[in-house]
């Protein structure tokens, strides 16, 4: 089953930017690993920030989906007409691959390891 994981933006400085979306929105931050990575409690999603080292988009805001396993789901979505840009590969916390849809927009799969 695939399901919306988190919607993923890029922080230059993560920690400003959970105080950012902490302090300033009211979000519950639920994991934060350094300046890496951080997710909120996003009421039904997550949202979630990536710092330099976890930037896997280029920059560019995209929506990661939850897959049982990310080859496979990757091979499908490149049959759909999605463009694979990286992966799949091992990231610190789970395995993950990036495409493009039709359209050009950022994705990622993954999976917890």
């Amino acid at each position: 089953m695939t399901r919306i994981g988190n919607v993923l933006y890029v922080a230059r400085d993560v920690a400003e930017a959970v105080r950012f979306y902490r302090d300033g929105l009211g979000l519950e931050l639920r994991f934060a690993d350094g300046d890496r990575f951080a997710a909120f409690d996003g009421g039904g999603a997550t949202f979630a920030l990536a710092g330099p080292e976890e930037d896997v988009t280029g920059g560019e805001p995209a929506v990661s989906f939850e897959v049982g396993e990310v080859a496979a789901a990757a091979r499908r979505a490149i049959e759909a007409g999605a463009r694979l840009v990286r992966g799949p590969e091992e990231g610190p916390h789970e395995i993950r691959a990036v495409l493009r849809d039709p359209d050009g927009n950022p994705f990622v799969l993954y999976a917890k390891r």
